[in-house]
């Protein structure tokens, strides 16, 4: 449910790249979904609601899962995505970006040095 729901306040603010996103951006988005969030029905609401808080805490491992699914996926849109499409501090952002964020699982890490390694890769040979 996490992972359906977690860029639902970017229907209403636009999906903003992390790296020039301010606190104001995060407060006004946050704002705007709970506004419409205490719209729906009762049950849906506490729901969503209570899904957010959870994924706000970061404690449970579905909380870390889809935070780090997040996050990894982002990376892997980069790598498809010609170079030039890149802005100039994504070159190194896309080397370090998520391994504090999949340092839970050794999986998740395995898997972030496979996509550096795409990166790498991609940058190496320009295209």
């Amino acid at each position: 449910d996490m992972c359906l729901i977690h860029d639902l306040g970017e229907c209403f603010t636009g999906d903003i790249p992390t790296f020039v996103k301010t606190d104001s951006d995060r407060e006004v988005e946050d704002s705007l979904l709970n506004q419409w969030v205490k719209t729906l029905p009762a049950e849906l609401s506490e729901d969503i609601a209570a899904l957010y808080k959870e994924m706000d805490a970061q404690e449970t491992k579905e909380a870390k899962l889809y935070k780090s699914l997040d996050k990894l996926e982002a990376l892997i849109q980069h790598n498809e995505s010609p170079l030039d499409t890149w802005s100039e501090n994504e070159f190194e952002l896309n080397k370090t970006y998520a391994f504090d964020t999949v340092a839970f699982s050794s999986w998740l890490t395995e898997l972030r040095e496979v996509i550096l390694e795409d990166t790498m890769k991609k940058i190496e040979s320009g295209s």
